[in-house]
């Protein structure tokens, strides 16, 4: 994973608890920041990055993911006291997105109608990392040069809030598949499946999981170092990628329905 380093914090995206924005950094690009001092602090980076890569892996198109390493001295250049504190709070390794200029946030009643393969691709690769943010409400998706281009992915893999009965949980159907914006226009969730899953396994997960920094992964109950964590994210990503895959049964029933 390629680290840049933030030298100026260009624009606020008040959008969503983890207070977002745009910063440029010193290889000149711009990318949107998650910082590591606001909303669920670093669980959110950590769901960024290894959805945003198993994404990737799907052939899904993700923003290109950096790290963002942040003095805390480009606190003192902002007259907003909350971005101050944010600032602050947040120096050290924060991830980023690759901004796409003029891109815009997917709107189903909008025209562009996604592909039938790729938007099933898209509820199935969400009901795996359990990701709820991809709702007609807030759908996470950005049209960009005609193509749809997946962001924000902090609250997937919600089970490591706690991780509480983190291996049966593996096990269950997503039932919040019957709220994804993409599922009207989704083809075959079977089918999707038949294509994603054999995609995956054990070492492109360890791979991934192997490029959460350390200081991400503070000690907890029962996981007491970065490399319980991993392991516990590990077992429960391949847990939830084992056949037969019941989100896959949930998703398809709701896409008959709907």
């Amino acid at each position: 994973m390629r680290t840049v380093t933030a030298t100026r914090y260009v624009a606020p995206l008040r959008e969503g608890g983890s207070l977002p924005a745009i910063v440029e950094a010193d290889d000149d690009g711009l990318y949107v920041v998650k910082f590591r001092g606001a909303g669920h602090g670093t669980k959110a980076l950590v769901a960024e990055l290894v959805a945003g890569e198993i994404g990737r892996a799907l052939g899904l198109l993700v923003p290109d993911i950096v790290f963002v390493e942040l003095d805390p001295e480009l606190a003192s250049a902002e007259p907003d006291p909350e971005i101050q504190e944010l600032l602050a709070r947040s120096a050290g390794r924060n991830v980023g997105l690759d901004f796409l200029p003029g891109a815009l946030g997917f709107d189903p009643a909008a025209g562009f109608r996604p592909d039938p393969g790729l938007a099933a691709d898209v509820v199935w690769f969400d009901a795996l990392v359990t990701n709820v943010d991809r709702s007609a409400r807030n759908t996470n998706l950005l049209v960009w040069h005609r193509r749809l281009w997946l962001i924000d992915h902090g609250s997937a893999l919600y089970v490591h809030h706690g991780w509480r009965n983190a291996a049966e949980h593996a096990l269950r159907p997503f039932p919040q598949s019957r709220d994804h914006v993409l599922l009207p226009f989704a083809a075959s969730l079977s089918d999707a499946d038949a294509r994603l899953a054999p995609v995956l396994g054990r070492e492109l997960f360890r791979a991934i999981l192997a490029e959460i920094p350390d200081d991400w992964l503070a000690g907890e109950p029962g996981l007491p170092d970065p490399e319980s964590h991993r392991r516990a994210y590990l077992d429960y990503l391949c847990r939830r990628l084992a056949a037969p895959r019941a989100f896959v049964e949930e998703a398809e029933r709701a896409r008959l329905a709907a």
